[in-house]
């Protein structure tokens, strides 16, 4: 049995719908579905039971709260907003709740993976590598940054990247993120802008290394980071680890192909940035994917263009989730 937080949300759900690809379903689905859409993302998907994520915090923490055998927890379950401003909301969801799954995880013997982010690098200064020794150094720019980074400290102090997979996550996108609100993907919005307006709005850039919307990312389809993230699974892999393309591309190459998958010609309209971004917004990420690899992973990544238009024809342009297919 696969213990899935998170399962309703971007990534939580594409694991699950490539575990059904594989032919499992003994998995227990655990989120805050609230007032949001998520709960869209679990219709074609095929699961033994979904539990709200506060009654599965009190369960853990009883005597022997599971009859099966449980194969792994996918910790994915977290307040993933950057513009987030309530840091007790954050340490409580991110941190609190993080540690109280892992000590579960560690007290059965369980495996444990779970989501950290590459907004714990910051600006950059300090490079995006992979490499546990340097936590410390990193200087997250948004309080979500930073709740990531607290937990990775945490699994550092105590001794137990050895025993637990940590995953530094780029810029995800892909089916089953509508429910983001203002959190979707660039690529998500450029396809609602292009089908309303015909034009796609980018940031303006506000340092002179970059023009607008050459601000670079690591993109990586959500196909492609589900896959990562079993492999590392499948082969027992523990520690810290990037997860992304190893590329960095530009806003406008991401807006260019969302208009080539829609067949409809190139109109991009550079816009202000608000100025609660301004001291807070990444130019360039790119994900040292040197560790990562060196696990053994071999299979091909999806393209930029490849992801887009996969994304834009089959899913959205459809209105169809993972599973519809």
């Amino acid at each position: 049995m696969y213990i899935i937080t998170g399962g309703a949300g971007l990534i939580g759900s594409a694991v699950v719908w490539e575990l059904n690809n594989r032919g499992i379903k003994d998995i227990i689905i655990v989120d805050n579905l609230g007032m949001s859409d998520k709960w869209k993302n679990l219709r074609a998907l095929k699961y033994e039971d979904y539990m709200e994520k506060e009654a599965f915090r009190h369960l853990i923490n009883e005597e022997n709260p599971f009859s099966d055998e449980i194969d792994a927890i996918i910790h994915l379950g977290a307040c993933s907003a950057t513009t987030e401003r309530n840091a007790s909301y954050l340490i409580d969801n991110n941190y609190n709740y993080s540690i109280e799954v892992l000590e579960f995880a560690i007290s059965e013997d369980i495996p444990f993976i779970y989501a950290s982010s590459a907004a714990t690098y910051g600006d950059g200064n300090h490079g995006y590598v992979d490499n546990v020794d340097q936590i410390e150094s990193l200087r997250p720019m948004n309080m979500y940054g930073y709740s990531k980074q607290m937990f990775d400290l945490w699994i550092k102090k105590n001794n137990l990247f050895d025993k637990v997979t940590g995953l530094k996550f780029t810029n995800i996108y892909g089916p089953n993120e509508l429910h983001k609100a203002g959190m979707r993907s660039v690529a998500c919005r450029a396809f609602e802008q292009i089908s309303a307006t015909g034009q796609v709005e980018l940031f303006k850039s506000y340092i002179p290394e970059y023009k607008d919307g050459e601000q670079k990312r690591d993109f990586l389809y959500v196909k492609d980071a589900v896959n990562m993230l079993l492999h590392l699974l499948d082969n027992n892999h523990c520690g810290l680890y990037n997860i992304g393309s190893g590329k960095a591309e530009t806003w406008n190459a991401l807006v260019r192909a969302s208009f080539k998958a829609m067949n409809i010609e190139e109109n991009i309209k550079y816009i202000d940035m608000p100025d609660s971004l301004k001291g807070k917004y990444q130019y360039y990420t790119k994900a040292d994917m040197t560790k990562f690899y060196e696990t053994g992973y071999s299979k091909e990544i999806y393209s930029l263009d490849d992801a887009v238009a996969d994304y834009m024809q089959v899913y959205l342009s459809k209105e169809q989730f993972l599973g519809d297919e």
